[in-house]
């Protein structure tokens, strides 16, 4: 058996020579592989944080409340702190938009010097929105 590969007419050939469209379409394969990057085969999972170990944002951002108990010790929000630490808190809720309440408690047997301070402390910070809670226990008392 023979191949012919055309009529000696001098017709032109009917069929398409597609080895060096394969030949190139390889190589464009194999430089394309070449140049994709290797995948780490790890998969991403965003796990859960432990609660407890997290420190919790001490400036809550629709109110805060600030009590003073008969020893004259200083609470934010139920947690005892200084004057420094209170100054941070009130900067901290001070820049907060909009800006959340601060409520101020102190105990009916508060010494008047620690009252004093801790006002003095918030007057001294940008907070403008301030409110005396327990004021309603001394209105028969006048």
């Amino acid at each position: 058996m023979a191949m012919s590969a055309g009529s000696d007419d001098g017709e032109p050939m009917m069929e398409m020579n597609t080895t060096p469209l394969i030949d190139v379409m390889l190589v464009l394969l194999i430089m394309f592989i070449i140049t994709i990057p290797i995948q780490t085969h790890a998969v991403k999972v965003d796990l859960p944080v432990n609660s407890k170990n997290a420190p919790q944002n001490p400036v809550d951002p629709q109110k805060n409340k600030v009590g003073i108990d008969e020893q004259g010790v200083v609470t934010w929000n139920g947690s005892q702190v200084d004057e420094v630490t209170l100054r941070q808190y009130l900067d901290q809720s001070a820049a907060i938009n909009p800006e959340p309440e601060l409520h101020f408690q102190p105990a009916p047997n508060a010494k008047y010097e620690a009252v004093d301070r801790t006002l003095a402390v918030i007057k001294r910070s940008a907070v403008t929105k301030l409110g005396f809670i327990g004021n309603e226990q001394y209105r028969n008392d006048f």
